[in-house]
Parts: structure tokens; C-alpha cells; sequence
């Protein structure tokens, strides 16, 4: 369920000029905002002081909205917009509306009050967006929904704590740790835990609660009284710990070692419990892969729905098509409905729980914080396509992908690029709002 979007709206004038016209045109645009179903922070009238909006902006910055909207109702000299940029807990956005030619007086003259607002911001090194399109222009809350969507995963991820177990097998390289850099990049802290003390804690689990929750899923997964029930168990307990402690740590997401130790000291698979915490929106990337965590948090924070940290591991050039897969790990809410969702055994290791189903059909959006670039530097990996309907392309949970790009360029850019071998993906189109979390991280873009 997605958060509602708040907008911390500003309108600036100066009495001066067309008051009537400028309350009227702000109605309009506070009306759209409503009706698009943003909440609204800020003053309901026209501020046309400097004092006034400083007073504003101390405001805004406590209420902290996703987004902070200039709307300039009337031509203002730039020291209003500074105010608000200088004490913006949020992305700025200036808005300007056109004005009929009349052959008479320039009643708001709008648009030159943004852009001497954008030339000081700029001169000063602060970041903006602009719009200059009327209320009802086409394209315009769909811009301000992006933007909105972008700050609000931004000022989260200042926030975000990240719980690891274990560290990343020898030779994957993609899901190494530099937790320096992700606090001081991003504000990222990330807590360490032991296999072991995951592993002690869910051996200690109640059977009441495993016996629970195995009611619960029960009516979800089908197949798990086939399954060994001890390991099963273990898997649920598994679901418990990492719930448990992430209550207790107020941790958003975690990154596990699913492998090898899951399997040979605990007796189970990781990949049911993964599931289905990512299924409750406690996203959970495997292979103790910190980075993908995180960007499973941008995309569901973003799309506000779950996200499936998988890999690309087969690409039909001449269908433009492509393969995702991890184990059983993805969650149920992607699942094909037209397929029952059942319960499976690792297809290596031989152990429950992994859950077995296609993903099903639509448009998808996917994205990976990467550091291919090499010398500490993160880029954004961003791409788009449609999950096609297919038989199940391999055991455990894949689907079948056509890339708005095709095939050829997602192959040539995955392996010319040296990107990750982990991709997180969510269903909707989010590209304009990770393009702009992009600018406002200040990281560049790389095009799957």
C-alpha cells in the first residue's frame, strides 16, 4: 500500500501585482494536488514577504514533506525561493505558470520570478526542478508525483539501517561491504550479525509460533506438508528471527548469507523465509549483498510495493527476451495467478523451503545501486521492460522478460559495463522518479 505523497506547498507573490488572478490560478493548482491525492503542508494563503516565508520554511522543515513546491503566483525577487531552498528539508520545485497575451498589463508575470529564483540557486550550487506549464497541462502531475516519489526514497535512505548476516561468499564481488562509504555517501548504517546468533536464536524459536505461521502459509503455498518437516521448520523459524530482529534493531531490509551455512549447519533454505519477508515489505537480497538491500528499499519505497532482488541469467537476443531467476526467493505477490504457488526443495542442496513459481505478467521496472565504476563510485543502473506470460523457464520463482531496449543492448551494457550480477526489479513504470533520485544523489545513470 502505497504512503500518501506530501507536498509542502509554497505560494509566492507580491501585491503588487494581480492578487484576484494569482488566489484564483493557486486554487487551481491546490485543487489538481488534491485531487491527485497529495497531501498538502503550508500556509492555505499567498505569501508575499520575506519574513513570511522564512516563517514558512521553518514550518516545512519540521513537517519534512517529500517534496517542497515553489509555486510562483506572481513574480517575486529570488530572496523568497532562497528561503525556502536554504531551509528545504526536501527536493525544490519552482512553478511558473504561461500568461495570455493581452496587449495590457503583465498581470503575474510568473515565469521571470522562477527564473531569477532558479539563476541564484544555481549561482549558489543548490539543486531545483522546474515546471512551466499551466495547472491542467498533461504531463504535470506525473512530474510531480516522480519528484515526490525520488525525495521521499531519498530522505529515507538517509535514515535506513540495513541488518547483514554473514558476509559474502569468496569470489561475488558484487555483494561486497563498504560500509564507510555507504554511510557517508548515503547515511546507510548497516548492522552485522553472526550466522551463529541467527542460527542459535531460531533453533529457540516456540513451536507455537512455528506452528502458527505454518497455518498461515498453509493457505498461500501449497505442498508444504510434502516437505521435510524439520527443515521446513527451521525455514519458518528463520521468517521469525529475521522479523524478530528487525523489530528490535529497526532494521529496514536485510542481506543475508544464504549459502552454504544455511544448508549445512541449520539444515534448511534461507530463500522460503526471504520470500516471504519480502512479501511483507522487509526486503531481503541473498548472498549477503548489501547494495541490492538497498535498492530493493529505493524501488519499493518508490513503487510502494515489494521487489525481487534476482538474477539476469539467460538473454534470447532474437525474441528480445531475457531470464530472471533466483532459487525460490521471490515474493508471493509476483507470483503468476494463473499458476498455484507451491512450496520446493532447493535444486542443489536438496533442503526446504523455496517457493516455485512464474512471475506474472506486466510492466516492470529494474534497478541496481552499483559500483562498476569502479574507485568507490556508485551509479544507478536503471532499465525497463514487460514480464511476458511463459511456462516456468527454471525450478524455484523466474520469469521471462522483453526489454524496452532489447535483448542485444541489456547484453552488451551487463557485461561492457561489468554491472552486478544481481538486478531488483517492481511492478509499474518508476524510471522518471529513479531518474531524478539519480540527480538529487548526485550519481550517475546507466541505461539497462
Amino acid at each position: 500500500m502505497q504512503d500518501q505523497l506530501k507536498i509542502g506547498l509554497a505560494p509566492l507573490a507580491r501585491t503588487t501585482f494581480d492578487i484576484p488572478l494569482a488566489e484564483q490560478v493557486t486554487a487551481q493548482v491546490r485543487a489538481r494536488l488534491y485531487e491527485a491525492g497529495f497531501a498538502l503542508i503550508g500556509p492555505e494563503t499567498l505569501v508575499t514577504d520575506l519574513e513570511s516565508t522564512r516563517q514558512v520554511a521553518a514550518h516545512l522543515a519540521e513537517a519534512a514533506p517529500d517534496l517542497v513546491l515553489a509555486f510562483q503566483a506572481t513574480f517575486a525577487d529570488s530572496t523568497m525561493i532562497q528561503a525556502l531552498a536554504e531551509a528545504a528539508p526536501a527536493p525544490l520545485l519552482l512553478w511558473a505558470v504561461p500568461e495570455a497575451r493581452t496587449g495590457g498589463r503583465l498581470r503575474l508575470n510568473s515565469f521571470c520570478g522562477i527564473n531569477l529564483g532558479g539563476h541564484a540557486l544555481k549561482r549558489s550550487g543548490q539543486r531545483f526542478d522546474y515546471i512551466y506549464a499551466a495547472p491542467d497541462a498533461p504531463g504535470v502531475l506525473d512530474k510531480i508525483t516522480a519528484l515526490a516519489q525520488a525525495g521521499r526514497a531519498r530522505r529515507r535512505l538517509h535514515a535506513a539501517r540495513i541488518g547483514r548476516v554473514g558476509e559474502n561468499p569468496e569470489g561475488f564481488e558484487p555483494c561486497k561491504l563498504d560500509a564507510p562509504s555507504l554511510v557517508e555517501r548515503f547515511g546507510v548504517e548497516v548492522v552485522q550479525f553472526t550466522l551463529d546468533e541467527v542460527f542459535e536464536r531460531v533453533l529457540q524459536v516456540p513451536d507455537d509460533q512455528i506452528d502458527a505461521l505454518l497455518q498461515a502459509w498453509q493457505g498461500q503455498v501449497a505442498g508444504l506438508p510434502a516437505m521435510d518437516q524439520p527443515a521446513l521448520r527451521k525455514t519458518v523459524g528463520t521468517y521469525i528471527v529475521l522479523r524478530d530482529l528487525a523489530a528490535e534493531h529497526a532494521l529496514a531490509a536485510w542481506a543475508v548469507r544464504c549459502w552454504p551455512e544455511f544448508f549445512t549447519k541449520l539444515g534448511c533454505a534461507a530463500c522460503g523465509a526471504m520470500s516471504m519477508l519480502t512479501n511483507d515489505l522487509m526486503p531481503c537480497s541473498c548472498e549477503a549483498d548489501v547494495n541490492g538491500a538497498i535498492t530493493q528499499l529505493l524501488l519499493q519505497w518508490i513503487s510502494g510495493s515489494q521487489v525481487f532482488g534476482t538474477d539476469m541469467v539467460a538473454f534470447e537476443v532474437e525474441e528480445n527476451l531475457g531470464v530472471l531467476w533466483h532459487c525460490g526467493k521471490a515474493p508471493l505477490a509476483m507470483a503468476d495467478p494463473a499458476f498455484e504457488a507451491r512450496a520446493t526443495i532447493h535444486s542443489n542442496r536438496r533442503l526446504p523451503l523455496l517457493l516455485e513459481f512464474p512471475l506474472k505478467p506486466g510492466r516492470v521496472t529494474f534497478a541496481r545501486l552499483s559500483e562498476s565504476g569502479g574507485d568507490r563510485a556508485y551509479r544507478l543502473v536503471i532499465g525497463g521492460g514487460e514480464m511476458v506470460r511463459a511456462p516456468l523457464p527454471f525450478s524455484g520463482t523466474s520469469g521471462v522478460l522483453r526489454f524496452d531496449r532489447g535483448a542485444q543492448a541489456a547484453l552488451d551494457t551487463v557485461m561492457n559495463e561489468g554491472l552486478e550480477h544481481h538486478i531488483e526489479l517492481t511492478y509499474g513504470d518508476y524510471l522518471p522518479a529513479l531518474t531524478a533520485l539519480a540527480q538529487m544523489l548526485e550519481i550517475p545513470v546507466v541505461h539497462l
